[in-house]
């Protein structure tokens, strides 16, 4: 249990005594029978916003099927996060996928939700809703989604690891305010090289303990931008897992006292962007013998027809981040290669051989909606195909 008193080192003694006390009855209690449950949603600037909920009555220790068939459709002031007028403000939240909360710990989950009018229709901002129904028009097709999220950590206004003006030149800093060029940063280790570990390190762990299907991470090219993966997942679970491991990033960050940013070119020039590279395969591109040919071929034709579609829901500002440099393809065209990380879609050597497997989609951006995204490379793939 963590209580934030702990930080606060200027209380006086004997408040800090009285908490310190109700820390011990608390990691003591014998007696709960309650969880509480963070509910999660996408506001209407897609950003994350969340609230707790207490469900009194619940034998303890609780599995996560017990406490979800718990939690009940909630609500909010919708006009306090872009999502409704404030005559009518008020926004229903369905729970849709429940984690373990690595945060308050023991029984107490997090809770992935989407929005709805008391209709009980999803507003204009519930993309879940819609991608949901895609996949439900054809389960057999298991569509297996991996995605590589990259993100930037900022402190004060400056990337991790990037110089203050008045800083003295050391390390890779080759001219003051600015890191050494790109070339030593990808997958390093040091601390000349090598910054925001901790926070890396402790988003895997919390994601891990959560449930998320969190396969991976690793520095990236640019210095102070990081990446981790999520997958491989079926379908609409992609959408869940990411969007709440977006929140876990949030808050580990919050403790960390650094920001996160998910744009796609947060430093103009000669630096990477971030991306949300979207590996993608069904049951068929896997099993079925030469596959690459005959299904995964006439896929890519698809794609190639729906590319500004596609590059339409793939991020804001993608246009920064797709130049044609910096290991991407140029925003207004298509392509497709063998182990080409600047081509729009990559087909792996491995596929290749075998004639079956998956293909990376390069193109969508770090602060993409992974519901569109996935949504949408399985309609154009594969409802449009049928």
């Amino acid at each position: 249990l963590k209580l934030y008193f702990s930080a606060v080192p200027s209380l006086p003694s004997t408040i800090m005594n009285a908490l310190e006390k109700l820390k011990a009855n608390i990691e003591n209690d014998t007696q709960a029978n309650y969880v509480m449950a963070e509910y999660v949603w996408i506001d209407g600037f897609g950003g994350l916003r969340s609230k707790t909920k207490v469900i009194t009555g619940v034998t303890l220790p609780a599995s996560i099927d017990a406490v979800k068939s718990r939690l009940p459709v909630w609500n909010f002031d919708g006009s306090s996060t872009g999502q409704a007028p404030g005559e009518d403000s008020e926004v229903c939240l369905k729970p849709r996928a429940v984690f373990r909360d690595p945060f308050r710990g023991g029984s107490n989950v997090m809770v992935m939700a989407d929005c709805y009018t008391p209709a009980g229709e999803p507003i204009p901002t519930n993309t879940r809703a819609a991608a949901a129904e895609a996949f439900e028009k054809m389960p057999a097709e298991e569509p297996w989604f991996g995605i590589e999220q990259e993100y930037t950590l900022f402190k004060d206004g400056t990337p991790l690891g990037w110089p203050r003006s008045a800083a003295r030149s050391m390390g890779p800093c080759v001219q003051l305010g600015y890191p050494g060029p790109q070339g030593p940063y990808y997958c390093s280790a040091g601390a000349d090289v090598c910054f925001g570990r901790p926070i890396s390190d402790d988003h895997m762990h919390a994601c891990l303990y959560a449930g998320i299907n969190i396969s991976g991470t690793n520095a990236e090219v640019m210095p102070g931008q990081w990446e981790y993966q999520v997958g491989p997942c079926v379908g609409i679970d992609s959408g869940d897992h990411m969007w709440m491991s977006r929140y876990i990033m949030l808050r580990i960050c919050e403790a960390h006292g650094v920001t996160v940013s998910w744009d796609p070119k947060p430093i103009p020039g000669d630096w990477n962007g971030a991306g949300c590279h979207t590996n993608y395969s069904t049951k068929a591109m896997r099993e079925t013998e030469n596959s690459y040919e005959t299904i995964m071929k006439p896929m890519l034709a698809n794609m190639e027809k729906k590319h500004m579609e596609h590059i339409a829901i793939y991020g804001e500002d993608n246009d920064k981040r797709l130049t044609g440099a910096h290991e991407t393809a140029p925003i207004d065209k298509f392509s497709y290669g063998v182990a080409n990380r600047g081509a729009s879609v990559r087909i792996p050597n491995e596929t290749a051989k075998n004639g079956k497997g998956y293909f990376e989609d390069r193109r969508p951006a770090s602060n993409i909606d992974p519901y569109l995204v996935t949504g949408k490379i399985f309609k154009t793939t594969v409802i449009d195909l049928a």
